[in-house]
């Protein structure tokens, strides 16, 4: 009877004890997102024995996941995509190499980021090819980030300076090719910095001598040029790891503790410094192939932690002290390649094969490794000391040219621009001067355009052809002469032509009335930065033409021409018009993706951004291939020149003065019309405010959600919908989410939406 009391006991205790690492439906979930995502990497084969409770998947050398409180805190992967390409890789998938075509980068951080409780994540030689997606800085509890060996390219997200809880930040062995970052001092708490292997370029990020923390600093293999700052208040640095690149200061101070020092293959110039005989705990320092001049400090072969030194391919010269002391650890030296004469000392010729040393390629008075004539070293460091004399003189006489130059280049665009505003002074009529004149004689209407200006200036630096100015001649001919067969409608802002240029594309034509005191040269300036806004998901401005009135009673007119949109616009796809071709939800999740892309490329994309932008369901059109585009964007910096002069007393509208919330909110009935309906947007707020409750319930989701999209959508894509839906009205506009918020749900969305799909795909019959 005590036996089976007893085994009673036991048997409780295995059914009622907490299995406390049993993960979550929803991490599971985004965890098999990701394998699908990383295209099922052998590494990740044993889940499929695991699928009940992936945190009990055994860890190995190629995987691990940990868990705590039923979340993943841990996840590592490593895959076996880690030979690069033998040419450069272009920013395109690579067979074998990387990930296919099918992966987006975007979409497979969307997922990730949803493992909110992450501290540890490395995702190595996995073939992840494209830019790395700003939104990784929502992983705000990572503490090691390991991205080694894929192909990530072009910048480090500079929102990564939000992740303070970083220690070891490792993104080796990829393509990012842009300036290296200066933000690091916000990660206070980081102890490893590794980026070798890439393309960076720049200066050395001197925000890293703020961090005490640091104990690794490793950006060997880049591109960085210019000096290096004193590293010595990093009191607990033990590794930097400079090499291959281009700096080319004197060598800089090092704290004392540091272990290993690899700074080869620079142009590292002067005398090594004294403070390197205080590197007592140092233990293996690379010098070589750099411009090092002067005598090899002696202390160096002493250190008494010094295994490995070596100062081959420099300008080193002098003698050797015939007396040198080698500390017992050191057993590697190599001086050769350097411009040294005398002897060897003892400690570096008789070593008994305890110790390797090179030496050869000096002028030492030894046999034993091939030396060059006493003569050849005294004539190298001459021609050296003369070759450094000769650069800072070229150096000076350089500069001096250049401001010359600068100068004269002033003087003749100076003469350039008085001889312009001499020209139109001629052709274009003299401008009222009531009070348009400030009290330093500059005009106001100057002075309210620069801001315009100089962001036309800033946008200048992008490979984006200027606006082009298209003759009357070929717009009357494309249009039969603004034929009414031709007008297709009154837009937001203006009348619209549908018309072929000579070049047979078809076009849209936007016509406005202009007065006659608009300045057509700030109009000018506007134009080809509206121009410049250039973006897949904005529909691109071709041309303009400014036909100016030849007399006194009529109106100078501004035509804009766009590229036409064959399928007509979103709201016409939406199923209380035409059911026929209304879509499903996954294609209006993807349009309104599109358009969530161009609007925050608008916001963020451009300096300052640009709001205002006339969001409406009616203004997204969309192409050939069904792919959004959004027009009538950007609007107000050209109605800002035009309405100045025809409201009195009013102060211009400007593409920039308008809340961003604005932008947000409109885009939220977008969002609702998408959702259910074309009658959203006809009653607006009043229709959101008086149904908001039913999106609630399933019941109430059902009398109000568009029956198409009820038929084609997961519950669970359709509450996020929902949700950023209900936000971005919200009456609050401190409380609206922005535009990467947006997006960023919005790609979750779809991705939700595409798994369901998926897995209703494979649950069907064959």
């Amino acid at each position: 009877m005590r036996q089976f009391y007893f085994y009673l006991l036991v048997l409780s205790f295995f059914v009622f004890i907490p299995k406390t690492h049993e993960l979550e439906q929803g991490e599971t979930q985004v965890l098999l997102q990701l394998r699908n995502y990383l295209e099922y990497p052998s590494s990740l084969q044993i889940w499929e024995n695991y699928y009940w409770d992936l945190c009990s998947v055994p860890s190995s050398a190629y995987m691990s996941i940990k868990c705590q409180d039923n979340v993943v805190t841990e996840l590592k992967i490593m895959g076996d995509k880690s030979l690069k390409p033998s040419s450069r890789f272009s920013g395109f998938t690579v067979p074998n190499k990387t990930l296919s075509m099918n992966f987006t980068i975007d979409s497979f951080f969307t997922t990730l980021t949803r493992l909110t409780s992450l501290r540890v994540l490395n995702l190595v030689s996995l073939g992840l090819w494209g830019e790395l997606p700003d939104m990784i800085h929502r992983l705000s509890l990572l503490e090691v980030l390991d991205l080694s060996s894929n192909f990530l390219f072009g910048a480090i997200p500079p929102r990564m300076s939000k992740m303070v809880k970083l220690h070891t930040l490792a993104l080796d062995d990829n393509y990012f090719n842009t300036t290296m970052p200066d933000w690091f001092d916000s990660l206070s708490n980081l102890s490893v910095l590794s980026l070798k292997s890439n393309y960076l370029k720049g200066s050395f990020p001197s925000s890293l001598c703020k961090i005490k923390s640091l104990e690794v600093i490793s950006l060997s293999h880049n591109q960085l040029s210019g000096g290096l700052p004193s590293l010595s208040n990093l009191t607990g640095l033990h590794v930097l790891d400079l090499r291959e690149n281009h700096l080319d200061s004197e060598l800089p101070t090092l704290p004392k503790a540091v272990v290993t020092v690899l700074m080869s293959n620079n142009s590292f110039s002067g005398e090594i410094p004294r403070q390197f005989r205080e590197l007592s705990q140092l233990q293996h320092l690379d010098l070589s192939s750099n411009h090092l001049s002067g005598v090899p400090l002696s202390a160096l072969f002493s250190l008494p932690s010094i295994s490995y030194l070596n100062l081959a391919r420099n300008v080193l010269s002098g003698s050797l002290v015939e007396k040198l002391s080698c500390g017992s650890e050191l057993g590697f030296v190599d001086i050769s390649g350097n411009k040294l004469h005398g002897g060897l000392p003892s400690c570096l010729a008789n070593t008994s094969g305890r110790r390797v040393v090179k030496y050869g390629g000096n002028c030492l008075s030894v046999e034993s490794q091939p030396q060059g004539r006493r003569s050849y070293c005294k004539e190298s460091s001459s021609v050296w000391k003369k070759f450094k004399a000769w650069e800072i003189a070229a150096a000076v006489a350089i500069i001096v040219v250049l401001v010359i130059v600068i100068l004269v280049f002033g003087i003749y665009l100076c003469k350039k621009i008085h001889l312009r505003k001499t020209t139109e002074e001629v052709v274009l009529p003299k401008l009222v001067q009531d009070n348009s004149t400030t009290r330093t004689g500059v005009s106001s209407e100057i002075l309210a355009s620069a801001r315009l200006i100089s962001q036309a200036m800033k946008l200048g630096t992008q490979s984006t052809p200027s606006c082009r100015q298209i003759s009357i001649e070929e717009l009357k001919e494309a249009t039969k002469n603004f034929d009414m067969s031709t007008y297709i409608g009154g837009g937001s802002i203006g009348k619209l032509y549908k018309g072929k240029l000579e070049n047979g594309s078809s076009v849209i034509i936007r016509s406005l009335a202009l007065s006659k005191k608009c300045s057509i040269q700030n109009l000018k300036s506007r134009l080809d930065l509206l121009s410049k806004l250039q973006h897949p998901n904005l529909v691109s401005l071709l041309g303009h033409c400014i036909d100016a009135a030849q007399d006194n009673y009529t109106n100078h007119k501004l035509h804009l021409v766009y590229e036409y949109m064959p399928n007509g616009n979103y709201r016409t796809y939406l199923s209380e018009f035409t059911t026929g071709k209304a879509l499903k939800w996954s294609d209006r999740l993807a349009i309104l993706i599109g358009v969530a892309k161009a609007v925050h490329f608008l916001h963020t994309g451009v300096i300052p951004g640009c709001f205002s932008n006339q969001l409406k369901t009616k203004n997204v059109l969309l192409d050939e291939h069904r792919i959004p585009k959004l027009s009538d964007y950007g609007m107000s910096i050209i109605t800002e020149e035009i309405e100045k002069f025809e409201a009195k007393g009013e102060k211009p509208k400007s593409c920039q003065g308008t809340k961003l919330g604005d932008d947000v909110y409109n885009f939220g009935f977008i969002l609702l019309e998408s959702l259910v309906g074309p009658v959203a947007s006809d009653k607006g707020e009043t229709f959101f405010l008086n149904e908001k409750a039913s999106f609630d319930s399933q019941d109430g989701r059902k009398k109000i959600v568009d029956p198409i999209v009820l038929t084609t959508c997961s519950q669970e894509s359709l509450s996020i919908a929902i949700s950023i839906t209900t936000k971005c009205i919200s009456p609050d506009s401190a409380s609206r989410p922005s535009f990467e918020d947006v997006l960023w749900n919005l790609q979750y969305a779809a991705q939700v939406q595409a798994t369901a799909d998926a897995d209703q795909k494979s649950d069907s019959p064959s």
